[in-house]
């Protein structure tokens, strides 16, 4: 059994790309030295997680894979992301076997720290339980799944979400001292 990190990174960012015209796609923009969606991979890995399976838009695959160059990661193209982000999360987990942990972190939050990564995979790990992280009584990401969310979320219409599937079970919240946890990059004043 591995731990895989799992990366819906297939939207468009255009949010982001309507207040910077010209600049690269929102994944690639540069935080801390380094591109957005590597810094968020490089949390997992460090965090615990033994490879990532990143979901990308055919339009940014190239540029994703050059970016991750040398990580051990999976670039897989989600052929349909106006369907939504739960497309991508079916997309990335149909990669992992079904023994496989998964933890679930979006492409563009590059803020929550391995450490938060280490405790939420440690929690589902001895409990069995889904296990997300929590900050100042508000929970976000990255979430572990359990194995029963994991095949809930590969048998689901694409229509659901995962605070829908995940909803149907007991998990665990787990309180971390990481703001990281809520601030995805949406638009460039994000990154401040």
């Amino acid at each position: 059994m591995a731990t895989i990190g799992v990366v819906p990174a297939a939207g468009k960012g255009s949010r982001f790309a309507a207040e910077a015209p010209g600049r690269p796609h929102k994944l690639l923009t540069v935080v801390d030295g380094e591109p957005m969606v590597r810094r968020t991979v490089s949390s997992l890995l460090s965090g615990g997680a033994d490879r990532c399976v990143v979901v990308v838009s055919a339009d940014e695959e190239a540029a994703v894979r050059a970016v991750l160059a040398g990580l051990p990661i999976s670039v897989v193209v989600n052929s349909d992301p106006s369907r939504g982000m739960f497309s991508s999360i079916q997309a990335g987990i149909a990669e992992t076997g079904e023994g496989d942990a998964c933890v679930l972190l979006p492409g563009d939050m590059p803020y929550v720290q391995p450490a938060t990564v280490a405790a939420v995979i440690a929690a589902a790990s001895e409990s069995g339980l889904t296990a997300c992280a929590s900050f100042n009584g508000r929970r976000g990401h990255p979430i572990a799944c359990s194995a029963t969310l994991r095949s809930r979320i590969l048998l689901a219409p694409v229509e659901s979400t995962l605070s829908a599937e995940r909803s149907r079970d007991e998990f665990l919240t787990i309180d971390v001292p990481d703001p990281g946890v809520h601030r995805d990059v949406d638009r460039p004043a994000d990154l401040v």
